[in-house]
């Protein structure tokens, strides 16, 4: 395997490089803010679109459109995986958040049922439907970007998307806490939900022209340029690395279902555990914001020394504690901004880690389609399904604190994938060292 200082004269970072990093970046915290938006104001979005006198069956169905959103992703991925392998990264980084941001400006315009009846969740399905298909190859294509532009410091790279698509989720919770401080219920109810998403749409206007800006990731220039791009991405990965996208699916495991589950506690700490909404979203925002500086520093790390003790320290303590953080949430036994920032702490050695072993895991020509198939089956399934479970089981069982099952789940299926790891890492330095 290739070591980094057999590949040191590859892997300088110039400033050149680091703008083109951080525009990618700041593009794909704007579309995934438009994309986690409906996650802050499920709760009102089910009122909205469900009409049902069971309020937490609204809820339920709110978050079931919320899954379709996650669902449509590998179909994104593959289509665009295509063109983004093929034809290169910069046209699919364009095209997505112009798509996004159209569905997002939809979202807050649309009538609702009391208006215009069954339509209404009709077209809220299909508009999340293309949400989904966007972000399918948005954050893959992102993440191939960023590693081929920056080899030599792939690890961090990610991390900095990663930061920024954090901040887009931070940003998505600092305007739903902003609107249940200015606004009563009811108004949020019949009206303020759609700032969130009329928010978004402006602010994928604004990341659109910062993707035009934009040139092809030198690595990728570097393989189209001797004729070495893929003809047929997908039959290729599937013939030549199935084992290499099982295990991007496992180790993404865990950072897929303790995402799904951050999304949801704004709606589901209220319905299920008595909080305020105020809580619930200032507690989201210190996990988020712990999680968003820890990432980044252990991305960094990640680059200097091995990842696999990371992970494995990471995902077993995500097995460890997460019932007795659900346990004690429910009991209100323990200060839930001190429970949410302890999180944010020990999901930063996931988070920090995870993507930079996935993009590592597949060679340039095959990267994109390789990383959208991991990454967008582990989010789709794990992710859509977290909400829409959790719920599910608090309905059905009592009590809210099962939700930790889930996630003690995702991470075990991570600490195994990890123990394989080296088994199929490296491919980033071992493209330098072809050169």
């Amino acid at each position: 395997m290739t070591t980094p200082a057999a590949c040191s004269a590859n892997t300088k970072v110039n400033w050149a490089d680091w703008r083109l990093i951080l525009l990618a970046s700041l593009g794909g915290a704007l579309e995934f803010y438009d994309f986690v938006v409906y996650s802050q104001f499920a709760q009102y979005i089910g009122k909205a679109f469900f009409q049902s006198t069971d309020a937490l069956l609204s809820l339920v169905l709110s978050f079931s459109t919320f899954a379709v959103g996650y669902f449509a992703r590998p179909l994104g991925g593959i289509f665009f995986s295509h063109i983004g392998d093929r034809i290169g990264r910069r046209k699919v980084l364009v095209i997505t958040i112009l798509m996004m941001s159209g569905a997002t400006t939809c979202i807050g315009l649309l009538p609702t049922y009391a208006q215009v009846g069954i339509l209404a969740p009709i077209l809220l399905v299909l508009l999340r439907v293309i949400q989904g298909f966007c972000l399918g190859g948005e954050l893959p294509g992102a993440i191939s970007y960023v590693v081929e532009t920056a080899p030599g410091r792939g690890g961090f790279s990610v991390g900095v998307i990663f930061f920024c698509v954090n901040s887009g989720v931070l940003i998505a919770a600092l305007l739903n806490l902003s609107l249940q401080f200015t606004l009563t219920p009811e108004e949020i109810g019949n009206w303020g939900w759609r700032i969130g998403f009329l928010v978004g749409g402006a602010l994928g206007v604004v990341s659109f022209f910062l993707r035009l800006t934009l040139e092809e990731s030198k690595e990728f220039s570097r393989i189209r340029a001797i004729g070495r791009a893929s003809a047929l991405p997908i039959k290729e990965l599937v013939n030549r690395f199935p084992g290499a996208t099982v295990m991007g699916f496992g180790v993404l495991a865990v950072t897929a279902g303790f995402n799904g589950l951050l999304f949801a506690m704004p709606a589901y700490l209220p319905q299920t555990m008595k909080y305020t909404a105020v809580e619930a979203s200032l507690g989201q925002n210190i996990g988020l914001a712990i999680l968003s500086a820890g990432l980044l520093f252990i991305a960094w790390l990640s680059d200097r020394v091995p990842r696999k003790p990371m992970v494995l320290f990471g995902t077993g303590m995500m097995v460890l504690l997460s019932y007795p953080f659900f346990v004690a949430t429910r009991d209100h036994s323990m200060n839930l901004y001190v429970m949410f920032a302890l999180v944010g702490v020990v999901a930063s050695f996931c988070n920090g880690t995870v993507i930079g072993i996935c993009a590592d895991l597949f060679p340039t020509y095959i990267r994109f389609t390789g990383v959208a198939m991991s990454f967008n089956l582990s989010f789709s399934i794990l992710s859509g399904l977290a909400p829409l479970t959790i719920a599910a089981l608090a309905r059905e069982t009592g009590n809210p604190a099962n939700a930790a099952y889930y996630m003690m789940g995702c991470a075990a299926v991570s600490f195994v994938a990890a123990l394989f790891m080296h088994k199929y890492d490296g491919r980033i330095l071992a493209d330098l060292a072809d050169k």
